[in-house]
Formats: structure tokens, C-alpha cells, sequence
């Protein structure tokens, strides 16, 4: 049989059958040979498994097909596309990680879509530009407010036959644009703290929710904290898409576009091609990404 594993407890996988017309669950056991062989399942994997009890719907993996992306923290395999939301306010929008997200998007090859919700809270109308800047260099950028479910079929239009891993910190809203989109409560509600004005998570397992056929929502538990340690700083220039064209007209190999003069990169800055706010997320990132390499070597 094939399936995709759609949750997992332990040593306990949730194995969705598909290429059939029953939407059959079976709680399954991997052979011990993939301990063995140090692999270990999980959610988001294609597998071979084979069912041992019908009536009580139980199975054993049998076989864990090549996985096109996987996710180290938290391990989730085969997503297509990350969706980033934000929120207008409480908490008020993170750039910084969303430039984070989006390089580290670009760097597994997969889709990225932007959400920004809470858009009732948008009084003095700065969303507008920040959608702006997004749009300009090729992103999808969807308006949501998901406690009155409006943007919710625009959103669901774009998960379609994707993979899709919602991203984001705590608070902004990702569990009740999940619960819209099902239309029930699928995931738990998150609260925001009312002292410090930042989320408090409360998701806790990773999880997939079928949408319609071949298309998922991953529910994914500390996604926003996931680190971008495996990039190379001196390769992160490639993962901010309006750059590519600009590396080109810089003086020197190997330019950094931090200190260096006569740079592609600054030059599209003055001419306005490049939002400078942007560019100096992308100095922040390139940084860390530096001083983490240098920690490594000693």
C-alpha cells in the first residue's frame, strides 16, 4: 500500500492510504530495521506499508520513499510551500524573521506565501507598504482576518495541491486561519498574553490535515523558531530574489555587499531597485550567519 504519514506519537504513525478512494487512517509501526539503518519516519513521508489488522486498522512501514525537502527542526519531509503569516499588530509584524523565512525558503527550493492577518487592527494603514515591498519583488502577499474568516477562500485557492507548513510567531493567528479554513476547531486557539503583548504556544504536535486530495496544512509546533544555520553566509545573497540580477555588476568576487564599494547591490539601493530596509535585514542575517561560522572553527 502507499501512504503518507500524517501524524506522529512515539514509536506510533498515522499512515493515510492514498491513491484509493477510502480516506483510511492506519495506526502503524515501523520495521526495526530502519533503527538499524539510523532512519527514523516522519510526517510528510511517502511510504510503502502493509496492513497486518483491517478491523483495528493497524500497519507496519515498510519502506520510506526519497524525500524531496526535509526539515530538521521540527523534522517534517516534503513540504512544497511555506506559508509566513504575520499579523498587523499584537504582535506587530517581524520583518526580520520574515526575510529569515523567505532565504530559508529559497534555500530548500520550496513556494513561499505571505499572510498577513489580523488586518482589523491595521488602523493606521502600514500594512499597505509592507505589502508593497513583498509584491514588488514576486511574492503572493494574501490580507486576511481570520477571526471573521474574511480572506480565508483566497488563501485556500493558494494551498491548493500543496504541502503546506505554516510558519510564524506565536500569536499572529495560524490556528484560527487553520480552524477557518476547516471551517472547525482542527487546531487549538492560542492566546496572546495580555502583559507582554507576545503569543503563547500552544500547539504541540506536528501534524497534517487533509484539505481535499493531495493538498495538506502541517501544523507545526516552534516552526517559527527553526534556525537558517545552513546556509552559508557567503551564499545568502542567492536567497534574496531581487539581488541575483544585481551581483553581476559588482567590482569584486566574492563581494559581501557590506563594506565593499563599487557593489552591484548598493548601487540598485540608490536607484531605488532595492528596498533599502530590506538590505539592512539582509546585513543582520548575513552577520549572525558570519559569527556563527566563526564560533564553528574554534
Amino acid at each position: 500500500m502507499q501512504g503518507i504519514i500524517v501524524g506522529n506519537i512515539a514509536d506510533l504513525y498515522e499512515v493515510k492510504q492514498i491513491n484509493s478512494s477510502k480516506a483510511d487512517i492506519y495506526e502503524a509501526k515501523a520495521r526495526g530495521r530502519f533503527k538499524k539503518e539510523e532512519i527514523t519516519p516522519v510526517v510528510g513521508d511517502k511510504v510503502e506499508f502493509e496492513i497486518t489488522d483491517i478491523e483495528k486498522k493497524e500497519a507496519v512501514i515498510e519502506k520510506i520513499e526519497q524525500r524531496e525537502i526535509f526539515l530538521k527542526r521540527p523534522k517534517l519531509a516534503n513540504i512544497t510551500q511555506i506559508v509566513l503569516v504575520l499579523s498587523s499588530k499584537n504582535p506587530k509584524p517581524d520583518l526580520l524573521m520574515l526575510d529569515k523565512q523567505l532565504a530559508f525558503s529559497e534555500f530548500l527550493g520550496v513556494q513561499s506565501l505571505i499572510v498577513i492577518n489580523k488586518m482589523d487592527l491595521d488602523k493606521e494603514n502600514k500594512i499597505k507598504e509592507i505589502k508593497s515591498i513583498y509584491e514588488a519583488i514576486g511574492y503572493n502577499v494574501i490580507e486576511t482576518q481570520a477571526n471573521e474568516k474574511k480572506g480565508i477562500e483566497e488563501l485556500k485557492a493558494k494551498l491548493k495541491n500543496h504541502i503546506n507548513a505554516f510558519s510564524g510567531n506565536s500569536g499572529v493567528g495560524k490556528s484560527t486561519l487553520i480552524n477557518g479554513i476547516f471551517n472547525k476547531e482542527i487546531t487549538q486557539e492560542g492566546e496572546i498574553s495580555k502583559r507582554n503583548k507576545k503569543g503563547k504556544n500552544t500547539t504541540t504536535a506536528i501534524k497534517l490535515y487533509e484539505i481535499n486530495e493531495n493538498t495538506y496544512i502541517a501544523d507545526t509546533p516552534g516552526f517559527s523558531t527553526f534556525s537558517i544555520e545552513e546556509i552559508p553566509s557567503n551564499e545568502l545573497q542567492n536567497y534574496f530574489v531581487e539581488f541575483k540580477s544585481k551581483i553581476c555588476n559588482c567590482e569584486f568576487v566574492g563581494c559581501t555587499h557590506i563594506k565593499e564599494e563599487n557593489c552591484g547591490i548598493k548601487e540598485a539601493i540608490k536607484k531605488g531597485e532595492i528596498n533599502p530596509e530590506r538590505y539592512e535585514r539582509f546585513c543582520k542575517i548575513y552577520q549572525e550567519l558570519k559569527q556563527r561560522e566563526e564560533k564553528e572553527k574554534w
